[in-house]
């Protein structure tokens, strides 16, 4: 039996348009670009994507099953510029075969340098979800896939009012070094501080579930390269290489961005094709002579409630999904991402110190002021800032030129840090 979970990210920024040092007006996101990009996305994946799947939903009778991290960013955007968008999710949503998992409302680097942000995000990000699709998270996803101990501990200790967990697990990467000879798929645990099993307020293990990457990256990055051996890739094809699992675990963790569909792979490489056939695919290859199957679709909280961690999965320093090193050398690997990223969390350390300030005062316009620049801030935290100023060459370079508005990294920091000079002007106008 293998039990496929099959989760996307979905995210757009608030991009910047382009900020001198001359320029004194606090208006500083590239509403044009940004709804430009929303609208083509919209068209290319957002809506086929999720017609698509509606489609699987209901021609599978509620076998089929897919899950969600949506940003904050991204759903303000399709509100303003595409709000049509939402209602496909919301109608996806009332299968009861789709879950929505926890994340950053601003796709944050935010637990590494703020605890008090990171926790914030999660509550905004929770209360939008619960509004916008009628779903409290039960399962968090950090920006990037972004994981350590650390953060699993965090997580862990969260409540909910009534004291059950906010939490059943977090997904992560399942990166080789750090699985040595094991599988990414099963069910893991993480290391208490104690020595023992990472526990939950119930006393239940805090459960990972790590993306299955080889699968993965065969839909997300190989499927239309001509260049590939396995090219062109059949559903059929696929789902043998899913099932082949079996025996070596009983989870396939496909995890990737929502855009692979019909943005990052165009229409014209089959891309929605195989999707459609994909659940049939998996169903047939491990048919029964009864006509039932082995191989079904799951949920994240559906997977950690069925399946008992198999053993721990030790992750002491900080990893993510992106790039050949699975680490945070894609936001923090130069000197100007570091410089950028301590400045901006030290312009919320005056920021916050100023609203202590503002709310005790009686001036409404002061009040509304604060809230407009606390707004600001908060999506220059979104990580894609610091992933344009990446300056990583060959194979992992050309990922980073294909997403970034600018001609290079240093004009996406210089640009970047202009805009947070009249950030800090506006805090200390305070």
């Amino acid at each position: 039996m293998a039990s496929v979970v099959f989760y996307f990210e979905v995210h757009q920024p608030h991009r910047l348009k382009p900020y001198s040092v001359f320029h004194t007006d606090p208006f500083y996101f590239d509403e044009d670009a940004n709804g430009a990009i929303c609208r083509k996305v919209a068209d290319k994946c957002y809506r086929p994507t999720t017609r698509l799947l509606l489609d699987l939903v209901r021609r599978h009778e509620g076998n089929f099953r897919v899950s969600y991290a949506i940003t904050g960013t991204v759903i303000e955007q399709w509100k303003k510029f595409c709000p049509d968008v939402i209602d496909l999710f919301v109608e996806l949503a009332e299968t009861g075969c789709c879950e929505f998992v926890g994340e950053t409302d601003y796709h944050s680097l935010s637990f590494i340098y703020s605890r008090e942000e990171f926790v914030h995000q999660i509550d905004e990000h929770t209360k939008r979800i619960e509004n916008t699709f009628g779903q409290r998270p039960r399962v968090f996803r950090n920006t990037e896939l972004i994981y350590s101990n650390e953060l699993a501990r965090f997580l862990a200790s969260l409540e909910n009012p009534d004291g059950t967990p906010r939490f059943l697990g977090t997904i992560c990467e399942g990166v080789d070094r750090h699985l040595g000879y094991r599988s990414p798929n099963y069910v893991y645990g993480a290391p208490g501080a104690d020595g023992g099993p990472l526990l939950r307020p119930d006393g239940k293990p805090f459960g990972l579930l790590l993306k299955n990457y080889r699968l993965s990256d065969d839909i997300a990055f190989r499927f239309g390269n001509k260049g590939w051996e396995e090219w062109p890739l059949s559903a059929e094809r696929f789902a043998e290489w899913v099932h082949q699992i079996n025996g070596d675990g009983y989870l396939c963790n496909l995890f990737m961005d929502y855009e692979t569909f019909g943005e990052h792979q165009w229409a014209d490489t089959g891309i929605f094709e195989f999707l459609k056939e994909l659940p049939r695919a998996v169903f047939d290859v491990s048919k029964k002579t009864d006509g039932t199957t082995e191989n079904h679709f799951i949920t994240p909280s559906m997977a950690l409630e069925r399946f008992d961690p198999v053993g721990t999965y030790d992750v002491p320093e900080y990893i993510s999904w992106a790039d050949s090193e699975r680490d945070l050398t894609a936001w923090r690997g130069n000197a100007m991402q570091h410089n950028a990223l301590e400045e901006t969390y030290r312009v919320e350390r005056s920021l916050k110190e100023r609203l202590v300030e503002v709310k005790a005062s009686s001036d409404e316009g002061r009040k509304k002021n604060a809230a407009y620049i606390l707004e600001d801030w908060r999506k220059l935290t979104t990580s894609d800032h610091f992933y344009y100023m990446c300056t990583k060459f060959w194979a992992d370079g050309d990922v980073h030129k294909y997403f970034s508005p600018y001609d290079s990294p240093y004009d996406g920091y210089i640009n970047f840090m202009n805009v947070l000079d009249n950030v800090r002007t506006r805090v200390a106008e305070l």
